[in-house]
């Protein structure tokens, strides 16, 4: 039997040859930078003596219970007015061959015919990324909108002052997940687990805000039915006028300054709930300028868009009930917790090191490490010490 060291129970001496301290350190280090720097930062400061592997090492088994703790972890109270509002967005990790996902390395694999060997041909994709699937929930007082206070009327006369805009619904009590590993459908499992752990009763407004994805909504709708959840799906509103924009620069010459007036008023055709009517607007415009269906890309998606995502564009109603219209949070989530970190330069990912970093950086977010880390070193105590002893009444 292996021994018992009651004197390193309560130090709560750690199983591997690094302090809690130093490990704490590395998590930190590697969350903000590339493993080889963390390890330089972390012998500055400790001396430890600690390599590039080792640091990878430490991130992975710190991050080994940030499931865990939000699970355990007591949300904070709301009324049955307060918005709940959840998101998800995917971002793709390049990840080396032996972590991709099956059907990417089959697709790279069965790559062949006139490929090139120094470059990648026409139309040929790396085949070299994984999805990396993020999620978030906050909490959100209503704040009723109309039109004018998203976008301005290009109409309004010269002389006449554009009355103040008012905000929307701001944020509190975010948190954001993150996971290479896990597929889509089981990151949205996740967030409506979470969701579901602030609002078990389903008393408040869950407002589900995407890019327009169809897998994304499917997986939405799927939960969403599975859990007797009445959910409200909100297209964000810059996906759609980005599909403006490119109907725009097909109904306009280069440099014609009614283009933003155009982009403006078919906006807030769409504001006002009429998607279907300003598609309509938009072939009439393309048929007057001789356009034909299916001659240009621009119009034809804009369109298309406009007319399939109707049902999600709705911004009448979530204006007038105080709903958030963009997603804003996610999207500088999948910059700030992947691109920031995980697609710097010459970065190649193991599975496991990308999921550590990515959890950590998504706990790091959401302001809970130091709350975390003295919850982890109490599971640490249970698995390397209390675990280990036969306890008595």
């Amino acid at each position: 039997m292996a021994d018992l060291h009651p004197a390193d129970a309560v130090l709560n001496m750690p199983g591997g040859m690094y302090s809690h301290g130093v490990a704490k350190l590395a998590a930190i280090e590697a969350a903000r930078g590339s493993f080889a720097e963390a390890a330089k930062r972390v012998n500055a400061l400790t001396g430890a003596g600690v390599g590039y592997r080792q640091v990878l090492e430490l991130a992975v088994d710190a991050a080994a219970d940030i499931d865990a703790f939000y699970d355990a972890l007591v949300p904070a109270p709301c009324t049955t007015q307060t918005l709940q509002v959840l998101s998800v967005d995917g971002k793709g990790v390049v990840i080396r061959p032996e972590a991709l996902r099956e059907a990417t390395a089959k697709a790279a694999a069965a790559k062949g015919g006139n490929k090139l060997d120094k470059r990648l041909s026409s139309g040929e994709k790396n085949g070299r990324k994984r999805m990396a699937t993020l999620g978030t929930v906050y909490d959100a007082e209503p704040a009723v909108r109309g039109i004018d206070d998203v976008i301005a009327d290009p109409d309004r006369a010269g002389g006449e002052v554009d009355p103040e805009r008012r905000k929307g619904p701001k944020a509190r009590s975010k948190w954001l997940c993150g996971s290479v590993n896990d597929t889509a459908a089981e990151v949205v499992a996740a967030v409506f687990d979470q969701a579901e752990h602030r609002d078990p009763e389903h008393a408040r407004t869950w407002v589900v805000l995407v890019d327009g994805a169809p897998h994304q909504i499917d997986l939405i709708n799927e939960q969403a039915a599975a859990r007797g959840i009445g959910v409200h799906i909100v297209i964000d509103i810059i996906h759609v006028l980005e599909y403006l924009w490119g109907a725009a620069h097909a109904l306009h010459a280069t440099g014609d300054k009614t283009i933003e007036a155009w982009v403006a008023r078919v906006g807030r055709t769409i504001l006002a709930g009429g998607a279907v009517q300003a598609a309509e607007q938009i072939r009439e415009a393309a048929t007057a300028a001789g356009i034909a269906v299916g001659n240009n890309k621009g119009i034809d998606d804009a369109v298309a868009y406009l007319t399939n995502k109707a049902a999600y564009l709705r911004y009448d109603t979530a204006l007038a009930a105080g709903w958030p219209i963009a997603t804003g949070i996610i999207e500088g989530a999948c910059r700030h917790l992947v691109k920031d970190r995980l697609d710097i330069t010459g970065a190649r990912w193991g599975l496991a090191g990308a999921e550590a970093v990515l959890k950590l950086r998504a706990l790091r977010s959401n302001g809970d490490f130091d709350a975390y880390w003295t919850w982890h070193e109490e599971q640490e105590f249970t698995r390397n010490h209390q675990a280990r002893y036969r306890l008595t009444a």
